[in-house]
């Protein structure tokens, strides 16, 4: 999948999207949805597969970017086993007593 950036009226919905670049909803993500990424400026974003985007007309008044994967830096340290990203500094949440 790609990172596709269109513009469009403001308030717009994703099958506006679509109508405007021309895809099916087989060539969208539709679990990513619409994201407005400069409201003022009409511009929003969506994830569409390679081939549409390699079809898409530039005039379109938006880009076509990589969506590379984010995974973590590095090896897992053993130092913080099974700590997610969600707990609070310590360690120590309320809903999961003796982790920490």
């Amino acid at each position: 999948m790609r990172l596709v950036t269109v513009r469009l009226q403001p308030r717009a919905t994703l099958a506006d999207a679509m109508r405007r670049l021309g895809l099916s909803e087989e060539e969208v993500d539709t679990g990513y949805g619409l994201v407005s990424v400069d409201p003022d400026r009409g511009l929003y974003g969506l994830r569409v597969s390679e081939s549409a985007a390699d079809r898409l007309d530039p005039g379109t008044g938006g880009g076509v970017y990589s969506d590379p994967r984010i995974e973590p830096y590095g090896p897992p340290r053993p130092d913080r086993p099974g700590r997610d990203r969600h707990d609070p500094p310590g360690g120590q949440r309320p809903d999961r007593p003796g982790q920490g």
